[in-house]
């Protein structure tokens, strides 16, 4: 009795910048219900987030709009992981955007202080070599 094995499948290139858009866009998503529940839980937590911000109208516009609501700015905040998740997972044209968008929100977290950028510049390393690898194997427009 022989046995008939299939071809061992390497990720090819194009599956390969598909799992990181899907990782990216799925760790959006989840960072999306963790805003979820710390509104749930009490806003007053991003009380402080601001406090080291690099400019003085970040740390006082943060207190005095942010902090007016906290819970609906972070409900937006929500709102916008989870869309820039969902336009990753979806891909195509919408993964551009996707991609943009979790970029941006790399580079404006900057401006809350120097501890925040020990977690943005290698994420935004990261990020721009996976949109780099992902946009690269997208169709473009005809």
């Amino acid at each position: 009795m022989t046995t008939v094995h299939a071809p061992r499948q390497s990720l090819s290139r194009p599956s390969r910048s598909r799992l990181g858009r899907s990782l990216v866009g799925g760790f959006f998503l989840v960072m999306g219900g963790v805003h979820l529940g710390l509104v749930a839980a009490g806003p007053e937590i991003y009380r402080h987030f601001a406090d080291h911000a690099l400019f003085p109208f970040v740390r006082t516009g943060w207190q005095d709009i942010v902090m007016a609501t906290p819970s609906a700015y972070g409900l937006l905040l929500m709102a916008g992981e989870i869309t820039a998740g969902t336009l990753l997972l979806v891909g195509g044209r919408a993964a551009r955007v996707g991609w943009a968008a979790v970029i941006a929100f790399h580079v404006l977290l900057m401006v809350f202080g120097w501890w925040v950028w020990a977690w943005s510049l290698p994420a935004l390393v990261l990020l721009t070599w996976l949109a780099a690898r992902d946009l690269s194997t997208l169709e473009e427009p005809s």
